[in-house]
């Protein structure tokens, strides 16, 4: 987008839904609701609506409601304590955290797919005062040691748990008040809560919405109809969850924006590319938002089972670059969807820069443009501020920027200045249109099918190893997975398999090595004395023996 753009200047100008105006120091939608339950319970209005389909499972958004409101004097909870939330994709999992946020409390989101050990050191982070959970992660957090009150959503009490009505505070929230903590691990491995506040998510939420309302402008201005008569031919749009929930890319644009605009949401349990071909056609899903490995594996099974995907019309991917050919190859399956980007953190609450159809394609190497309420600057390593098309460290600032990490001020200090710029830790430049091209990462981290995988943490579990000495794990090229994380290691009487079920027992599973090479000689090291990954690159076709 552009601030120049004339139906942008249309829908955000005075007196309209999505106005923009400068308050604090920041640009803000005016008309926002300073609490994100005023946004979720708007969607009460769908009535009855489909909104949630899982498996055989198909609930309205009343019913959905409804729950929820039941759900909320039984937490027991009081303003500002934390709700831990520790379940896989599920219904349950969204009536938590719709409960949790209308009770006051602050949803603390885990990562369901964590070891024991892992989802016990979230949970420490943020002392919740209840924990909701699925059986089975219920069953992981006691064997991790956890002894406090776990609630199981999924297992029907054999008698009604005895309500607090008396403990819930209907005192609204103020805009700055925490909301909801997601958790990342950082450069060091060491987990960290990421404070997303009411502000913060609602604009997230808008601005996802702003971006879509221009999408239909402009499709109304070709066809010469008013945008109000081309949304009234609209079919109820449809959603394939695919992302984690306790991602802000699941919990925004595939769980609270379809919320919000009345879409269907389908609960997918787990990736599986012929089952979400069959969803996409029995369902008619209209949106899908997937890493590229789930794009390239669902263009497979849909042309081996000559299936038909018709009814998307929007496709985007985020998590990493999207290959151009892997764009050929959705517009030759999909010809009437239209295809998207966008650039984003969890610390920003969602997506700092977007594009999509047309103003994708112009683009396509680029990460999207800057959205309306986001200042972005680039700096060199010395702080100084660069000018357009050089490329430096991306430091943002707006409204939906986190407050800090939980309870740990100096990593806060260290990313988020006084003033509220974040360092995103990602290189890259913005051309003069205000396309952002991401071109490194400061951060020692892989992105391996949409998973953030952090090499600090994955060494600091092989380094714990008996028998391995040194120890390096970095991410090479993989057309599917985008990156595949692998690990160099000096080591006795250890095989590479061993290696990798060790850190799959002790991290998630995802974060294994895909392979393991050994060296006899000590690792290559700067002038710094740290180990040299650039140069362990250039080695690894001939020490992982592919030269």
């Amino acid at each position: 987008m552009s601030v120049n753009d004339p139906i942008l200047a249309e829908v955000t100008g005075p007196g309209m839904p999505f106005e923009i105006a400068e308050r604090d120091g920041l640009r803000q939608f005016v008309n926002m609701p300073a609490d994100l339950n005023l946004l979720i319970d708007a969607a009460r209005r769908h009535g009855d609506k489909t909104f949630l389909v899982e498996g055989d499972r198909r609930l309205t958004f009343e019913q959905v409601f409804t729950w929820r409101d039941q759900l909320i004097p039984l937490l027991g909870i009081k303003r500002g304590d934390r709700v831990a939330i520790c379940m896989r994709n599920r219904t349950e999992w969204i009536v938590a955290f719709m409960a949790a946020v209308k009770a006051g409390g602050i949803a603390a989101l885990l990562n369901s797919r964590g070891s024991p050990a892992e989802l016990v050191a979230m949970i420490e982070e943020v002392t919740p005062s209840v924990v909701l959970a699925d059986s089975e992660r219920a069953a992981l957090l006691r064997e991790g040691g956890y002894q406090g009150r776990i609630y199981d959503l999924t297992q029907p009490p054999e008698e009604v748990p005895h309500g607090h009505p008396e403990l819930v505070d209907t005192t609204p929230p103020a805009p700055n008040d925490p909301a909801a903590i997601l958790f990342t691990s950082g450069t060091t491995g060491r987990v960290k809560g990421a404070v997303l506040t009411h502000r913060g998510l609602s604009t997230g939420l808008l601005s996802m919405q702003l971006s879509g309302v221009m999408v239909v402008h402009n499709m109304a201005r070709q066809y010469g109809m008013k945008p109000e008569e081309l949304m009234a031919q609209f079919p109820q749009q449809a959603v394939l969850l695919v992302y984690p929930l306790f991602h802000i890319s699941g919990l925004g644009s595939a769980f609270l924006s379809p919320l919000f605009a009345g879409s269907k949401v389908v609960i997918m349990r787990r990736w599986d590319a012929e089952e979400a071909v069959r969803i996409i056609h029995d369902e008619q899903i209209t949106m899908f938002t997937g890493v590229p490995t789930m794009l390239w594996d669902m263009l497979h099974s849909a042309r081996l089972a000559d299936a038909d995907l018709s009814s998307l019309r929007n496709v985007a991917s985020g998590g990493q670059a999207l290959p151009v050919n892997l764009l050929e190859e959705v517009l030759a399956v999909c010809p009437h969807a239209q295809m998207g980007t966008g650039y984003g953190m969890t610390e920003c609450s969602g997506a700092i820069a977007q594009a999509v159809g047309p103003d994708f394609l112009r683009q396509k190497a680029s990460a999207g443009r800057i959205l309306p309420l986001v200042d972005v600057r680039i700096e060199a390593p010395d702080g100084r501020v660069l000018p357009v098309g050089e490329a430096g460290e991306i430091v943002v600032r707006g409204a939906q920027i986190m407050s800090g990490y939980w309870n740990r001020p100096e990593d806060t200090a260290a990313v988020l200045s006084p003033d509220g710029w974040l360092k995103t830790g990602d290189v890259g430049f913005v051309d003069p249109e205000g396309y952002v091209f991401i071109v490194d990462r400061t951060k020692d981290m892989v992105i391996s099918g949409g998973e953030n995988i952090y090499c600090a943490e994955v060494e600091r579990v092989m380094g714990e190893m008996p028998g391995i000495t040194e120890c390096a794990a970095f991410g090479i090229p993989d057309e599917r997975l985008g990156e595949l994380l692998v690990a160099v290691v000096v080591a006795q009487d250890l095989t590479g398999e061993a290696i990798i079920h060790e850190v799959g027992e002790k991290l998630a599973r995802y974060k294994a090595p895909g392979r393991i090479a050994f060296s006899n000689e000590p690792l290559p090291r700067n002038a710094v004395g740290k180990i040299d990954k650039k140069r362990l690159r250039e080695m690894w076709p001939t020490l992982s023996g592919n030269n």
